[in-house]
């Protein structure tokens, strides 16, 4: 168990806002509600979105604008739990915060390659980033090109990256994001180890660790389903790095030919052992993914409660909270009912 008197103001903050964290209760409430209106009144009544979303008209915020605010949402809890965490806490989060730049990184690399207007007003998340980042938002979302957008990065773990990239022939879009993760996936993994204890670096080991193969395996199962790859070429579009899957494995998989059989050696691993899941089912990949990351989060935070993983689990939690309000408040836009909601976007009945 991690240290109580290091942890124990921190782990209370967190249990603290964890409480806050809407139940499946509150979310079947939400699907059931007619419209966007209503959705966004539904988020001002609750204590962890009032001071958030209090002040503004529900009826004339569009998309663009409660996405950015519910982004705010989880700066703000960040920012409460930086206050709260020591100077070897604020390490880890430190290199959390990456991935939020990453995110940010992404939307702006969207507008551009798209041709489209950045949606978010990144001017709003000028301060808090100014605290945890050397980037310039301003100055990022001013780009007009990915030559402006690269020149704006100079100095950052990212502008050499994107300078290569620049250089080449036919990139895409996926091309630069999935070049934006492997700085993090690298990154994190090869940190965690300098600044985290023992038994820390287990614990946020076996959820960044879960992830990374997650993401290996939707990858795969997208490639044979969708784009019909050589398994050559989908070996090498993996991130490098696995935790409870080996090359073999990996290699299997990308040979397979077909669904089926990708899903029968997704059986012989260590994910597809896992009392959660049945994989002979031939379940979607990504909702398969979330079952093991949910199951990975809580477990890692109920071994050590005392830990860095308490933390590691709150901000997981909160992130998938977002994306379920995000995903609800579309789904009423769209005139979904409350059981299509449910059964489609929360996985619930």
């Amino acid at each position: 168990m991690g240290n109580l008197l290091t942890y124990g103001g921190l782990t209370t903050k967190t249990k603290a806002m964890k409480s806050r964290l809407i139940s499946d209760e509150g979310f079947r409430e939400m699907a059931g509600l007619d419209s966007v209106t209503s959705a966004v009144d539904f988020l001002k009544s609750l204590p962890s979105y009032s001071p958030i979303f209090g002040g503004t008209e529900s009826g004339e915020l569009h998309r663009g604008q409660i996405e950015q605010l519910l982004l705010q949402a989880i700066y703000h809890d960040f920012s409460k739990l930086y206050r709260f965490s020591n100077l070897s806490q604020r390490k880890f989060l430190d290199l959390y915060f990456m991935h939020y730049e990453i995110a940010i990184l992404k939307r702006c690399l969207r507008s551009i390659m798209g041709r489209q207007p950045l949606e978010l007003d990144l001017s709003r998340f000028a301060d808090f980033f100014a605290r945890h980042s050397h980037v310039d938002l301003i100055r990022l979302s001013s780009s007009r090109s990915l030559s402006e957008f690269t020149a704006n990065l100079v100095g950052s773990p990212y502008y050499p990256m994107l300078v290569h990239l620049n250089n080449q022939e036919h990139m895409t879009l996926f091309d630069y994001e999935m070049n934006l993760d492997l700085i993090y996936f690298k990154t994190m993994w090869k940190v965690k180890n300098k600044h985290l204890k023992k038994g820390e670096r287990e614990a946020i080991s076996q959820c960044f660790g879960g992830r990374l193969d997650m993401l290996n395996i939707q990858w795969i199962y997208r490639s044979l389903k969708f784009y019909h790859m050589e398994p050559a070429q989908i070996l090498a579009l993996l991130i490098p790095i696995q935790y409870r899957l080996r090359p073999e494995q990996l290699r299997q998989m990308a040979e397979a030919g077909n669904l089926e059989e990708f899903f029968q050696i997704l059986g012989t691993t260590y994910y597809g052992n896992l009392p959660i899941t049945d994989v002979s089912t031939m379940p979607n990949p990504e909702k398969l993914s979330q079952e093991i990351l949910k199951r990975a989060y809580r477990m890692t935070a109920q071994k050590d409660p005392y830990s860095i993983a308490t933390v590691n689990s709150y901000l997981y939690f909160k992130e998938e909270e977002i994306h379920r309000i995000i995903n609800i408040i579309e789904s009423i836009r769209y005139g979904l009912n409350q059981a299509q909601i449910l059964a489609s976007v929360m996985n619930m009945t």
